[in-house]
């Protein structure tokens, strides 16, 4: 079954990057939000299988630890896996305490270690949600 990625807060040159190489290596689709109220309505009105944040929202420039965070603290969203774009180890830190699971940069996209990644979420081989 087509697995479902949220991409939050990423402008469109980097929010077309990023579903090109996810929709060109698996079988998913993926759907944007670009701040907390759009991303919390997506994850509320329908099934998702990963959801990838970007460390700063292209919209407002706020931090999308915030939105992690909101996730996490949501009884109903918790176990959802949620990802930050980042290239600075530091804030992939920060949102795995926060409750992510590992990462990866924009500059990382095209690198095995960013589809395995990615594979663990999406791949046909795991159960659909």
């Amino acid at each position: 079954m087509t697995k479902r990625v949220l991409a939050v807060g990423n402008c469109r040159p980097d929010h077309g990057a990023i579903r090109s190489f996810i929709e060109r290596s698996f079988d998913a689709t993926v759907a944007q939000a670009h701040a907390l109220d759009d991303t919390l309505a997506a994850l509320e009105s329908q099934p998702f299988d990963l959801v990838l944040i970007n460390r700063k929202l292209d919209r407002d420039g706020r931090d999308g630890l915030d939105i992690i965070r909101r996730i996490k603290a949501d009884a109903r969203l918790a176990d959802m896996p949620v990802m930050m774009i980042t290239n600075f180890p530091e804030f992939q830190a920060a949102a795995v305490q926060a409750g992510a699971v590992a990462g990866f940069g924009k500059a990382e996209l095209p690198l095995p270690q960013t589809l395995a990644r990615l594979r663990a979420y999406l791949s046909s081989d795991q159960a659909d949600s």
